[in-house]
């Protein structure tokens, strides 16, 4: 199991030095890759090149571009320009994002996820192996139609003979289509308990593109915070579990509330997000299961997390995106120093 380093966003403390600073330890001992996300603040493609200029082994990924953002033939030429620039280093994981970024922020309808992100994953692989691109899909058409536009093909050539192409899925549906079209996938909130179900999902979607998942990365993202006081590690996942499980989407339209219902905690879900949504974010905190901060995140005593990461290797995880759960450069440093010395 190979260990990357998730950035997130600039933040909470955490602009484009720390990042680096951060990046540059994480590359001394022996972290595979980094990712940055993006959301309405920083955007992940200059990170990326950013970093890419500070360090020289350690592979890029964005976690994730969304697609709402950029049109397919833009993500392509993003990801073979970072590749280009880093000597071969970069990893593509895009996503959806959720309805109140895409329509609010990017003024891009939330609808069909499915049938656009098959369409747009074709369209980016089309584009990256520089084929002339024509594509006449449902929700990508190129070049439009009645129209002046031609067929045109990437006039760079990355480095990689082929970019590893990462989707981030969460429901049932699109971790399939996961399995189906992409390299690698990205969960959030991953139990190594449940690995069976996300296994069968993920099978299914290969069955239907007659392929094997000999080589597929499942590559999670986990809070990390190793801390002799388990109490303190477990507070402090508790305001982005709250977060997410509470205020990330409407109350009809909550992915990852939605997930911890499928993982049995359907009391709690709808209890922290009565409270989120109600403006009582610290008791929506509170409200969250010790066991299911314990399922989703690596907190607690150094044996308590080297059981958990084996639980993870042991679950088939071929990358695990560590975010530490700190406030400075120098303690995520040193948590991502712990997490290295037991996954060892």
């Amino acid at each position: 199991m190979k260990l990357g380093v998730y950035l997130g966003y600039w933040g909470l403390g955490m602009g484009p030095r720390g990042q680096l600073q951060v990046v540059q330890e994480a590359e001394r001992l022996g972290y595979d890759s980094l990712w940055a996300a993006e959301a309405y603040g920083s955007d992940a493609a200059t990170v990326l090149a950013w970093l890419a200029a500070g360090t020289s082994k350690i592979r890029l990924g964005s976690g994730i571009f969304q697609m709402p953002a950029r049109s397919a033939a833009m993500t392509a030429m993003t990801a073979a320009t970072i590749d280009e620039l880093s000597g071969g280093r970069m990893l593509l994981g895009i996503g959806s994002s959720g309805p109140q970024v895409a329509e609010g922020w990017h003024g891009q309808r939330f609808a069909g996820q499915l049938q656009r992100t098959r369409e747009y994953v074709a369209v980016v692989r089309m584009a990256l192996s520089r084929e002339r691109v024509e594509f006449h899909g449902e929700t990508i058409r190129l070049p439009l139609p009645d129209g002046p536009g031609k067929a045109l093909k990437l006039t760079i050539a990355p480095v990689q003979e082929a970019i590893p192409i990462y989707l981030a899925a969460i429901g049932p549906k699109n971790t399939a289509l996961a399995g189906e079209i992409a390299d690698g996938w990205i969960p959030t909130f991953f139990s190594p308990e449940h690995v069976s179900d996300f296994r069968a999902l993920l099978e299914e979607g290969a069955a239907r593109a007659s392929r094997s998942l000999d080589g597929f990365d499942i590559a999670p993202t986990v809070n990390a915070c190793i801390s002799d006081d388990m109490d303190l590690a477990r507070n402090l996942m508790r305001p982005v579990l709250a977060l997410y499980i509470g205020g990330m989407g409407s109350r009809q339209q909550n992915f990852y509330n939605n997930l911890v219902r499928r993982y049995g905690f359907e009391s709690a879900a709808e209890d922290v997000q009565d409270l989120y949504l109600a403006g009582e974010r610290e008791r929506a905190g509170q409200a969250i299961p010790d066991e299911l901060i314990d399922m989703v995140s690596l907190c607690g005593p150094r044996d308590v997390v080297r059981d958990r990461l084996a639980a993870y290797r042991d679950a088939g995880v071929g990358t695990l995106m560590i975010t530490p759960m700190a406030f400075t450069a120098e303690e995520r440093i040193e948590q991502l120093r712990a997490v290295a010395e037991l996954a060892g």
